[in-house]
């Protein structure tokens, strides 16, 4: 491995997720292991150009694996944006002796950092870090699986309120302009209903399966949604479409909301992250940049940052029809 790299700087930026602090704990100890310095950068690309930066070592990350959230906080930057916002946060860099940067977050992040890598030719590297699993080339993003525990433990709750009053609840998840959340969640909880961004129900249809499954002796129902569903409607706008064309049904709706980004990590995300962590600073020290750390087969793998970005994650179409299987 080369030793050009003398020192690292690791920031998380965007939407927090459950798995961050592993991630930053495993690329500052992998830092400390290979004699190399490392740099905290507070909020984001935000604290880069304001130089908001703390020396880290083994010991500045001990007690955080199990930790939900962000230590080194986040926040989103429109100054970053601009040309003169950027260099603004490399000379920060150079003032400090950073020589390369890892990068925790979703595709506005890694897209910020491209752009900086394009212009200064400073060496970055991505963990995707999103609950949302909207990131091509990884199976996982860190977050992903904690929120899908969360939110199956919450549906759970839901359902015993739902089966004692015999209700139809519509229950909101996040995922923006993808399903993976709900799908999972949604063959995880033993939901009657599933509507994703990918697949495009159609209102009749929701309500003939409803009708359906009433028919067939179900006396409660639950239906997921994902935020990003291209039905047409919002989650109330289907209630009250359901009152509307569906008698006898006494329907609620649950907007599960932040709940789902919060919260100790899972084991598979601690292991995850660790493991992203030690490939980042690795690759770092392999002269590698522009790449994104992910999970491809059970392995480690780079992925060039601009295919993480203009790449599609798909949804597994094999759970889909698992999901219709099991609703009969």
């Amino acid at each position: 491995m080369s030793n050009k790299i003398k020192k690292i700087g690791v920031l998380t930026s965007g939407g927090d997720a459950p798995g961050m602090n592993a991630a930053i704990r495993s690329v500052v100890r992998t830092c400390a292991y290979h004699n190399i310095e490392c740099v905290g950068v507070y909020r984001g690309y935000e604290g880069l150009m304001e130089g908001d930066f703390k020396e880290m070592n083994a010991r500045s990350v001990k007690d955080i694996i199990n930790k939900g959230g962000t230590i080194l906080k986040s926040a989103r930057s429109k100054e970053f944006r601009t040309k003169e916002g950027r260099k603004l946060a490399y000379n920060h860099l150079i003032n400090k002796g950073i020589d390369a940067l890892v990068l925790i977050g979703g595709d506005g992040t890694f897209t910020g950092g491209m752009i900086f890598n394009e212009e200064f030719n400073f060496p970055v590297i991505g963990i995707p870090g999103t609950i949302d699993n909207d990131i091509y080339g990884t199976s996982h993003t860190l977050g992903f699986d904690t929120a899908l525990n969360t939110v199956v433990e919450a549906v759970d709750k839901i359902r015993d309120t739902a089966s004692s009053h015999n209700r139809l609840f519509f229950i909101e998840v996040m995922g923006r302009d993808v399903g993976h959340i709900a799908l999972n969640v949604g063959v995880g909880s033993g939901a009657e209903e599933i509507l994703i961004p990918e697949e495009d129900l159609g209102l009749d249809r929701l309500v003939e399966s409803l009708r359906r499954s009433r028919q067939s002796g179900k006396s409660s129902s639950i239906v997921i949604v994902a935020e990003g569903d291209k039905i047409g409607k919002s989650v109330f706008e289907l209630k009250d479409y359901v009152d509307e064309n569906m008698e006898n049904y006494d329907v609620r709706v649950s907007v599960l909301g932040h709940m789902q980004r919060g919260g100790a990590p899972s084991c598979f995300d601690r292991v995850l992250a660790s493991r992203m962590g030690v490939k980042a600073v690795e690759s770092l020290m392999e002269g590698k940049t522009n790449y994104m750390v992910g999970l491809l087969n059970n392995e480690i793998e780079l992925t060039p940052l601009e295919k993480a970005i203009k790449g599609k994650s798909k949804i597994n179409l094999e759970l889909l029809r698992v999901s219709e299987i099991m609703a009969t």
